[in-house]
């Protein structure tokens, strides 16, 4: 699987776009907003399920709006979609940093969800899924790689700084990095690349050599079979770094002993998800569906019953195998099945389902810890779900392999 450098030296400009963006996301993802989950349930007098019920309503909304909003990456260009995304999340962190009533939380909440989580990922997701057609899965897996080096580095750089910064004021140190972002992303993009999809190129078709409509797509079978795998990660794993303190405590472990351990995660996560997208190149992502959640259920089981945060570290790397294939066959596999017209609206419904499922699991797992389940003895159910998820879309992914059909003569950008 070499590393090529004449792809990266062509692409440099579109692919750094792309990593910048996915890297800016962190700030709207829970990784890092939960670092805070502390700091809010104190200033706010919140329980745990009084903050995941804030989280997940707010989480909810923004999945609403995703639905449509995510359409407009059909219409315009990256370089303005995504600098006012970027900049909306710029709004978001800095009223995080102002808030001192419920609704200004819930509507900081709002907004970092709907910009970083939704429509940030988004944006850089659908317009590498265009740009490139031969190369798709390795232009996805290296933009990628933004979520995997914030996720590493971001909860244990703000956890160290959080003991001698105030933690409202961290906030404001995320809004100038986004502004800085929105100033580097002009250059990246002054020439940007023509959206494939915006041309009669018949590469960019998908099943039966056409382009699915989004409400096609809502009747076809692959869509609810492969439904448990788009809103399982999200969920669970939302669950997971949004419980985090709680985790640690139930396991009697430190709060930075286990954050330590996020950059292991992460380390699999960088290496499954080049690898997803060197495989995605050669056999495409439909023969990779479904088996990419095993890890993840290897991991959870594990997790769930160790004691000591040496096997902790064994279960983050399983976790992250599954974790970084994810983050690349979700892009590549709609874009290859479903034709890439239409594929801003088509991402945008699955984007949003995604950002519902992480609402969804924070809110369940901390009304079960308020009756007295802990995380990590919900970490067994989660396994089974997993494994449940990864049988259907198995199934979903050898059925579309059947109905592709083969564009001919492909970009090799």
């Amino acid at each position: 699987m070499p590393l090529d450098l004449d792809f990266l030296r062509a692409n440099a400009p579109w692919l750094s776009a792309g990593f910048l963006l996915t890297f800016a996301s962190s700030f709207g993802q829970t990784f890092f907003i939960s670092i805070f989950a502390g700091d809010i349930r104190q200033d706010f007098g919140l329980s745990h399920a009084g903050w995941g019920a804030v989280y997940a309503a707010a989480t909810m909304a923004s999945a609403g709006v995703m639905v449509f909003a995510g359409g407009l990456t059909d219409r315009y260009r990256m370089r303005w979609i995504g600098l006012a995304v970027l900049l909306g999340l710029a709004v978001a962190t800095l009223l995080m940093s102002l808030s001192t009533a419920l609704w200004s939380l819930v509507l900081s909440v709002f907004l970092l969800r709907l910009m970083g989580q939704g429509m940030m990922g988004h944006t850089a997701m659908v317009a590498m899924a265009r740009w490139f057609v031969a190369t798709r899965g390795r232009a996805i897996a290296i933009a990628g790689l933004g979520f995997a080096l914030g996720e590493a580095t971001l909860p244990l750089l703000f956890v160290l700084l959080k003991s001698e910064v105030d933690w409202r004021s961290l906030w404001l140190v995320a809004t100038g990095c986004l502004v800085l972002f929105a100033i580097l992303l002009f250059p990246l993009l002054r020439r940007e690349r023509t959206p494939q999809s915006f041309t009669l190129d018949s590469s960019g078709v998908g099943m039966h050599g056409r382009n699915w409509t989004r409400t096609e797509v809502l009747r076809d079978r692959l869509f609810w079979l492969t439904l448990p795998a788009i809103l399982g990660p999200a969920a669970w794993n939302t669950a997971f770094f949004f419980h985090q303190v709680h985790f640690a405590a139930t396991k009697g472990w430190a709060h930075l002993e286990l954050v330590a351990l996020f950059p292991v995660l992460t380390l699999a996560g960088i290496g499954s998800m080049l690898l997803t997208g060197w495989l995605v190149d050669r056999v495409g992502a439909n023969r990779l569906a479904g088996f990419y959640l095993i890890p993840f259920a290897l991991g959870y089981a594990l997790i769930g019953q160790v004691s000591g945060i040496g096997l902790a570290g064994l279960a983050m790397v399983f976790m992250g195998l599954s974790v970084g294939a994810s983050a690349t066959l979700a892009s590549a596999l709609w874009a290859e099945v479903y034709g890439t017209a239409h594929l801003g609206r088509i991402r945008a419904m699955t984007g949003a389902l995604m950002v519902l499922g992480s609402a969804i699991g924070p809110g369940l797992t901390g009304w079960l810890i308020d009756r007295g389940v802990t995380m990590p003895e919900q970490c067994t159910g989660i396994a089974a779900y997993f494994l449940v998820a990864a049988v259907l879309g198995v199934i979903g992914g050898q059925g579309a392999g059947r109905r592709l059909v083969t564009a001919h003569s492909p970009c090799s950008a």
